[in-house]
């Protein structure tokens, strides 16, 4: 399948506790269905990343975060989907340590849990190398494109 549409702009969050670890969710639904990605979404006309970070973020987990930054970007192409996406990730620190995230659009999500960036870089580096034959826990293209794309990425 191939699109003439434009790149579209979408926004990953790694939302982090005081342990160091970050909030990782199981789409549902849209492209990517059945993998693990971080909270985010689309930024919308006008908005900057660090306000779409909170209001996607508070949308989709229920969470409050501040110290919001960018971290950096990556180019991402859904070949069978024709959708072409620039991914802006971002981090952010969840504001009260006993918050937990929370199923706010059970359409889009079926669970959220927490994780550390090495084990999800492992992960995703035994996805890559396996292909169409990884059994493991899939990650979202974006997030694959973020461990291929920038190997030296830490958070």
């Amino acid at each position: 399948m191939t699109s003439t549409a434009e790149p579209r702009i979408g926004v990953g969050v790694f939302v982090l506790n005081a342990e160091g670890k970050f909030v990782l969710g199981k789409r549902k639904g849209s492209h990517g269905a059945n993998t693990w990605a971080l909270p985010g979404g689309h930024l919308e006309y006008g908005e900057s990343f660090e306000t779409c970070a909170e209001r996607e973020i508070l949308e989709e987990t229920g969470l409050k975060i501040r110290g919001i930054r960018f971290l950096t970007a990556t180019n991402s192409v859904f070949k069978t989907e024709g959708k072409h996406y620039v991914t802006i990730f971002m981090a952010a620190v969840v504001s009260n340590e006993s918050d937990q995230p929370q199923i706010m659009e059970p359409e889009k999500c079926s669970a959220w849990e927490w994780t550390l960036w090495d084990e999800l870089r492992a992960e995703g580096q035994s996805q890559l190398s396996a292909g169409s034959s990884y059994t493991g826990r899939e990650l979202f293209l974006p997030l694959l494109s973020l461990i291929e794309q920038r190997p030296d990425f830490r958070l």
